[in-house]
């Protein structure tokens, strides 16, 4: 393994945004990264793989914007740069939403609970509900054992999807949870505004999860949106493909697709 991977967001008031991509793709693109970031108003959203020291140099560039000083990544690892190019796309919002007021720009996070402690709330089988706010497609591949896995086939539909939750959970622990921990920075403010009285997130989501306890509670793989597909609990590859017919992820030894049921 001598390529890294660096996964990161934060939510930081942003201006000036064309003038921001005029200056750091070029420097990126030195540097010697690919990948994707996503820049608008409020904030950055990213995935940038290359050598450690090129990886260092990008995040160290990115952070020296006062806004973004504070940014953190989840790294892991793979034997190829699992992009071909490196896009700075300028968009509306950096995880697609469209609630007006969930924002952490517009409204205070919903308290986060660490990898450990969950980890330990699952072996003790404490009462409360694991709520996976990612697309079906990426539940299906993996997911927490007994986790509510909403039907939903973009981000933009959990709202919706959301409404339709049990009445009596309002007054439940309600776990959220989500690939990096971005889409529960809007999906937990939303949940509580919807009145449901103690929403956490997981903070870091499953990759920081992954990197803190391994597997504990976690079956199968974690999708991820590059060309490795899915992770193990160990953060590795592992081996799993899309399909040809419906572009589903599908898990290394499956004859089958688990979405449309194609042949492999």
């Amino acid at each position: 393994m001598n390529q890294l991977n660096a996964a990161f967001y934060c939510f930081a008031p942003l201006a000036d945004l064309p003038r921001l991509r005029a200056q750091w793709k070029p420097r990126l693109e030195t540097i010697g990264v690919k990948g994707t970031i996503i820049l608008a108003p409020e904030g950055v959203n990213g995935f940038l793989a290359g050598t450690r020291s090129a990886l260092e140099d990008a995040l160290t560039l990115i952070r020296s914007l006062p806004a973004l000083a504070g940014l953190e990544a989840k790294v892991s690892e793979s034997e190829q740069v699992p992009f071909e190019k490196l896009f700075i796309k300028l968009k509306p919002e950096i995880v697609t939403f469209r609630v007006p007021g969930t924002s952490p720009m517009e409204a205070p996070p919903a308290p986060r609970i660490q990898a450990e402690e969950l980890a330990a709330w699952i072996e003790q089988k404490k009462d409360f509900i694991l709520l996976d706010t990612r697309n079906e497609y990426e539940s299906r591949l993996g997911s927490f054992e007994g986790a509510h896995l909403p039907a939903i086939d973009h981000f933009v539909h959990f709202a919706a999807a959301a409404k339709e939750l049990p009445e009596s959970w309002k007054k439940k622990t309600v776990v959220s949870f989500c690939t990096g921990g971005i889409r529960c920075e809007k999906a937990a403010p939303y949940l509580q505004s919807l009145g449901f009285e103690n929403v956490l997130q997981l903070d870091g989501g499953i990759l920081k999860y992954f990197e803190k306890v391994g597997g504990t509670g976690f079956r199968g793989d974690c999708f991820v949106f590059d060309q490795r597909v899915a992770l193990t609990p160990d953060l590795l590859p592992s081996g799993a493909s899309l399909c040809t017919a419906c572009q589903g992820p599908v898990p290394k030894d499956c004859a089958s697709c688990i979405h449309c049921g194609a042949g492999r």
